[in-house]
């Protein structure tokens, strides 16, 4: 088993900070905020619930009914604007979530892989003090992984400026203030986003006819079972152009294993978890 205790990101256990590259350039600019006491009753956040806006402080937003809310700014689209927004269809939270970016859009894909329960597009306007005056940020999505909440804004790490990690950084405050996790998505572990772009084209559900499902697991066993290369377990199978397809649905499902460090290939090895 040593080859597994050698992969650099093991798909079946990685979370979320295995698979992205996180700025933190954003701590140096923590004294730059108005953090003197009571900050969390000055600092507000804007939600849009039902039909309306309403604002909490930072100090109530424990109370905030956060998965009946709408993102506050809408996504649009007009010709020759220069960022890409679309909507992607996660299969974890079974509906489209808005995007501004191809960044966003593969963090999205991301998130459906490590299981996201839901994901809110733009969820609220945090309205907050510094030394120098009054700012204002929206963060990019609020995620909900594992039972927790997970703040996390998108900003490929050469496009952030200071006033990006002024808000960032007051983000963070917030989110540890309500007992989130807090992240600025700047780019992807190597290889990463290659073998899970390829693995999300087999996450839709789909029949299992030929029972390729129960053939796969029983050739590679379980934990304790074999690590074979892709092609040789897909040949293994009864049909080894569909057994393909399947390993690649199984991995993306974390019923088998990979390692997401390195491409995917048909010397990749395999093994079951």
């Amino acid at each position: 088993m040593s080859e597994i205790a050698r992969a650099r990101i093991r798909s079946e256990s990685s979370r979320l900070d295995d698979l992205v590259v996180a700025y933190s350039g954003d701590a140096v600019f923590r004294d730059e905020l108005d953090l003197a006491d009571g900050w969390i009753c000055r600092w507000s956040s804007t939600w849009r619930v039902g039909a309306g806006e309403v604002c909490w402080p930072v100090r109530d937003v424990a109370h905030v009914p956060v998965l009946s809310s709408r993102p506050v700014w809408g996504f649009t689209w007009r010709a020759k604007q220069r960022h890409r927004p679309g909507l992607e269809v996660m299969v974890s939270t079974g509906r489209g979530h808005g995007f501004e970016s191809l960044e966003e859009m593969r963090l999205l894909v991301a998130l459906d892989f490590v299981g996201a329960s839901e994901v809110l597009s733009q969820p609220f306007r945090l309205d907050f003090g510094h030394k120098g005056g009054s700012a204002w940020h929206i963060s990019d999505y609020l995620a909900v992984i594992g039972g927790g909440m997970w703040l996390i804004d998108v900003r490929p790490m050469k496009l952030i400026k200071d006033e990006d990690a002024l808000k960032f950084a007051a983000a963070r405050e917030m989110a540890a203030a309500c007992g989130w996790q807090y992240s600025v998505t700047a780019g992807w572990r190597p290889h990463v986003w290659s073998v899970l772009d390829h693995l999300s084209s087999r996450r839709r559900p789909a029949r299992d006819l030929l029972g390729m499902r129960d053939q796969l697991l029983a050739i590679i066993g379980g934990r304790e079972g074999r690590v074979m290369p892709f092609s040789a377990l897909a040949d293994a199978t009864s049909m080894p152009s569909v057994g393909r397809a399947n390993i690649v649905r199984l991995l993306w499902q974390r019923e088998l294993g990979v390692d997401l460090g390195s491409p995917l290939r048909d010397s990749s090895l395999i093994w079951g978890v």
